[in-house]
């Protein structure tokens, strides 16, 4: 063999040595970095989790520090003000008590109705155990409460009632339809910061948040000071599910923006947490007068305790799987015609895209496309409104349906689409198509 022969066949083995190290290399990484995908996936979903249920993100600022509604739910015997907030009273403004927070000892006390529900000493105890949903006192070292904050179960859990009316395991991302954040917020004793805010009384804030009712808040309140709409009606809106979002575009009825969007929108400026946000849409004075005066679209907290937490309980969220109606909540038949009227004579799929049953993309419709009024929608940046997901719409039929629950029922929003659309269906195929509805 000669020189050069031999110095091509050594380059080739050279060659070929390198390339089966750079595969097994590459191969070693691709496992490695597989691996980190799987631990990542599990360290963010129970960071998020816990965020989701536990933090609050410094609101206790607002909450306790300017509201002090500490001081209302602890009570005069304990060094606040007024009677304090009984566990029957926490109960009869929505709040839900976590079960797996409870000692077996207090479960026991409660059964055997050894537990006063009208003493607000009961709820500081709820408070220490964390035992109430979404919301956290915070105590000092001789057992003190000075101060309170909220989460975002708050709003967006329930539980499943399994111990007891409204006490039991945690149902996360279902919207508490009990809730009564207005009454919540009466029960402060210090309403100032929030009608300087928007420029009104007292008395006018609290007809404003008392108006709302069960289930149902006002996330554009602080932004645009509408307290009603032109018909006398609350401006309020039905907390919406927080579930089935994974693939969805946008997370509220008049969209702004995606998930993460509006979870720090909400953390920042509803819950006020301490944070970072920025939307100069906010600056708009005609349409946002209460937000331009603030500058809420350009906030900017000394310590950041929000953004660092977004990543997180954004994988959570999504996460979140829109809970299966049970098999005997609808009838299996006339919901198997439903999903054929569904997809092809009603035409819901054109907009109910299945299997997200909202369209891939932007989903928004101007309010003349789906016949009703645009007052809320006019609130928004967009002024629209957003296909509903309609996986899991069981699960929060309660309070009725659409943004403000304006139908009672399923029956009723298909009456609804029937007349806008003359679809002219009968009144069998309206009920299949209940069925169907109820099914999802």
């Amino acid at each position: 063999m000669t020189r050069k022969k031999i110095y091509f066949a050594s380059t080739l083995i050279v060659m070929s040595t390198a390339l089966t190290a750079l595969a097994i290399g590459k191969t070693g990484f691709a496992e490695i970095f597989d691996n980190a995908i799987s631990s990542n996936s599990s360290k963010m979903l129970a960071e998020g989790r816990k965020i989701f249920r536990f933090d609050t993100f410094g609101s206790e600022k607002f909450w306790g520090d300017t509201l002090k509604l500490h001081q209302a739910i602890k009570g005069e015997k304990n060094g606040g003000v007024g009677p304090g907030v009984s566990p029957k009273t926490a109960l009869a403004v929505g709040l839900k008590v976590d079960v797996d927070a409870l000692s077996p000892d207090v479960l026991k006390a409660i059964k055997e109705g050894k537990v006063d529900l009208n003493d607000p000493n009961v709820s500081l105890a709820l408070l220490k155990e964390d035992a109430i949903v979404g919301v956290k006192g915070i105590f000092n070292k001789a057992g003190q409460m000075t101060s309170i904050g909220i989460q975002c179960s708050l709003c967006h859990s329930t539980v499943d009632n399994s111990f007891a009316p409204s006490i039991g395991h945690r149902l996360d991302g279902w919207p508490n339809r009990d809730l009564n954040v207005g009454a919540i917020i009466n029960l402060s004793p210090d309403l100032s910061a929030v009608n300087k805010l928007l420029g009104v009384s007292d008395a006018t804030t609290r007809k404003v948040i008392m108006a709302w009712g069960p289930g149902k808040f006002d996330a554009e309140l602080f932004l645009d000071g509408k307290g009603f709409r032109p018909d006398g009606k609350t401006a309020a809106t039905l907390i919406p599910a927080a579930f089935g979002l994974a693939g969805v575009n946008l997370h509220t009825y008049t969209g702004w923006g995606s998930v993460t969007y509006w979870n720090a929108f909400v953390a920042n400026l509803e819950m006020h947490g301490q944070g970072t946000f920025y939307d100069p849409r906010l600056d708009d004075p005609v349409k946002f007068p209460v937000a331009a005066r603030a500058r809420m679209g350009h906030t900017k907290a000394p310590v950041d305790m929000i953004t660092s937490k977004l990543a997180a309980l954004h994988y959570y969220q999504l996460s979140l799987p829109a809970p299966k109606a049970p098999t005997t909540s609808y009838d299996k038949i006339m919901a198997a015609r439903g999903e054929k009227i569904f997809n092809e004579k009603a035409k819901c799929a054109t907009c109910h895209v299945p299997p997200l049953y909202t369209e891939p993309g932007w989903n928004m419709h101007k309010a003349s496309a789906i016949g009703i009024d645009d007052f809320q929608a006019k609130r928004s940046p967009d002024e629209r409104y957003r296909t509903t997901p309609l996986k899991g719409a069981w699960a929060h039929a309660k309070g009725g349906f659409y943004h403000d629950g304006r139908f009672a029922n399923f029956k009723e929003v298909v009456d609804h689409y029937d007349s806008h659309f003359s679809l002219n269906l009968a009144e069998s195929e309206k009920g299949d198509l209940v069925e169907f509805l109820k099914s999802l």
